[in-house]
């Protein structure tokens, strides 16, 4: 942890902890230096092979130091192998970790956008509803001011209708009105009839008269 800690450059308790792109970027600088330490070490590794081997057979004691440097070499390169394979790891899972933050930080910015769309649709649809029953209710107001004015023009006929009964009518004529041609004749025929039954009666009287 130590070591993790010098690489990363952590602070004390209050310090603030890096970003998961400069954690990324700290991790793959270590492998690097980690990666040039490991051919370094495999170099020396060959490199005391060689003198063990050149001095085997002539110098035991040389051979034997070259060896025990090679042991510990290797021993080196085992640990940096480790710490190579333990910041891989790390450096995959921010990698990851940082590829999904993005993802899902996308798709909230896409279902941000999406909501929105709907929110849009649902207003055009309230804004719709809302001018068809304004429009509804004009044409409510329209039909009402229609029978008012038909109503008017009804009052104003009756009016006309109801003044005619006040216009003076003619005076009735004071002469008796001459009688029907069926009455006249009617009257003519009884005055005939009355003089054909008194007709003798004169004709006597004629008789007696000197």
């Amino acid at each position: 942890m130590a070591l993790f800690g010098r690489i990363f450059g952590g602070g004390g308790k209050g310090g603030k902890g890096p970003s998961p792109q400069e954690a990324i970027q700290k991790l793959r600088e270590t492998e690097e230096m980690l990666t040039k330490k490991q051919e370094f070490l495999e170099k020396k590794i060959d490199q005391e092979l060689i003198i063990a081997k050149k001095n085997g057979t002539k110098n035991k004691r040389a051979a034997l130091q070259a060896l025990k440097r090679k042991k510990r070499y290797e021993k080196q390169l085992a640990q940096i192998d480790g710490t190579l394979s333990t910041i891989e790891f790390q450096r995959e899972a921010l990698e990851n970790a940082n590829t999904n933050t993005e993802v899902l930080k996308n798709m909230g910015f896409a279902a941000k956008a999406m909501k929105s769309a709907h929110e849009n649709i649902v207003d055009d649809l309230m804004q719709d509803i809302t001018e068809q029953q304004e429009l509804e209710f004009d044409e409510d107001e329209l039909l009402a001011e229609l029978d008012e004015l038909e109503q008017e023009e009804l009052d104003k006929n009756l009016l006309e209708i109801g003044g005619t009964e006040n216009v003076p009518l003619p005076n009735v004529p004071s002469t008796s009105l001459p009688s029907r041609p069926g009455e006249n004749l009617r009257k003519r025929s009884h005055e005939v009839s009355c003089l054909h039954l008194h007709a003798p009666f004169y004709a006597n009287d004629q008789y007696r008269s000197p």
